[in-house]
């Protein structure tokens, strides 16, 4: 039988986890497929792989001499320039309070109250005054008070593809920024939808301007562990949690 000290399993615990610890704080970016950049609709098609035939036009190659350099098509970059700004406050007081009687007389059961005699029961009279009187009462109260308040901001900008045209003219966009700092990753992740005439002339358009915006600001990391709340410490402040 092969004997594992205490100490031995302690210090190959430590190990792995100093191990893992580095591991998370040098890992690379992840890309997140739901906000992957959008392609041309002629990106990788037969018509780009042609050779050149000499003619002035070639498939999957125009360019439009007359039109502004606007985002309008599928692939095209647009630049979205965050700024958000957002406060909200609540407040919730409830006070609730219930009170309930109810009382019984002792009956008369066949002329004669059960006090005096029952059949094939001692008299009820002889054990402590007993009767079948019955009274009942009860109250309920009830408080409870919230305060909630909460302000974010966000600010800078982000480039992303236009990912589909609508047949209205409208443009879906979707993009990431990944950002590898000291200490861990940085993600900027946005998607939405955006009218053309919202759009400048340098390019770019306001995150206020995007219908049914998503905008993430996240990271992993060091920095990013240190500021989340263990397992145990959400138990106790989750609904789970009896007390």
């Amino acid at each position: 039988m092969i004997k594992i000290s205490f100490a031995t399993v302690l210090r190959t615990a430590l190990a792995l986890g100093v191990l893992t610890s580095l591991a998370a704080c040098e890992a690379p970016p992840r890309r997140d497929p739901e906000f992957a950049v959008s392609y041309p609709a002629a990106h990788g098609s037969p018509a780009q792989s042609q050779a050149a035939t000499g003619a002035i036009f070639q498939g999957g190659y125009d360019v439009a001499l007359f039109e502004d350099l606007k985002a309008h098509r599928i692939g095209d970059i647009l630049t979205v320039r965050l700024s958000e700004s957002n406060q909200a406050a609540k407040s919730n007081n409830n006070a609730v309070t219930k009170s309930g009687s109810s009382k019984l007389d002792n009956p008369t059961i066949l002329g004669a109250k059960p006090e005096f005699l029952l059949p094939g029961v001692l008299p009820l009279a002889a054990v402590a005054n007993n009767s079948l009187e019955t009274d009942l009462s009860s109250s309920n109260d009830y408080s409870g008070k919230a305060d909630s308040k909460q302000s974010n901001s966000l600010n800078g900008s982000i480039t992303v593809t236009v990912a589909d045209v609508l047949p209205n003219g409208n443009l879906l966009i979707r993009g990431e920024k990944r950002l590898n700092l000291n200490q861990g990753n940085e993600y900027i992740k946005i998607s939405g939808m955006v009218r053309p005439v919202d759009v400048g002339t340098d390019n770019s358009v306001l995150s206020t301007k995007i219908a049914d915006a998503t905008i993430i600001y996240s990271g992993d990391g060091a920095n990013a562990d240190s500021s989340k709340v263990g397992w145990l410490g959400r138990f106790f402040m989750s609904a789970a949690f009896p007390f």
